[in-house]
């Protein structure tokens, strides 16, 4: 898979910037929802942290139970739909604000969170 370093001949690993999207990189299906999912995730457990709730107490505050709450914050999303993951913003007490504009790039258009 690696190019060969000639000094000792052991393959060396291709390193390549994302243009964006990790998770069309590596070619999994629904990408963008992916990645969407993964910022919202990310917001989420930063709202989290910040707030200096133990799992138990952002489970009551999110409506979930405490095991949840660890896949969330260990980034296993398959469990969590956009609006819910939404839905958990709300209930951390943020605004959730959903704008359009015109694509920077107009073959591909983009989503992602940005919080304010």
């Amino acid at each position: 898979m690696g190019i060969k370093n000639k000094a000792n001949e052991r393959p060396v690993t291709e390193v390549r910037r994302s243009p964006g999207n990790v998770f069309a990189d590596l070619g999994l299906p629904n990408s963008e929802e992916r990645l969407l999912k993964a910022q919202l995730a990310s917001e989420i457990c930063s709202l989290i942290n910040a707030s200096g709730m133990n799992q138990t107490q952002a489970a009551r505050k999110l409506g979930i139970d405490q095991p949840k709450v660890s896949a969330l914050m260990h980034g296993r999303l398959s469990g969590f739909s956009t609006q819910r993951l939404l839905d958990f913003l709300k209930s951390m007490g943020r605004d959730v604000t959903i704008t359009h504009r015109q694509a920077r790039n107009q073959k591909h258009a983009t989503l992602c969170v940005v919080a304010g």
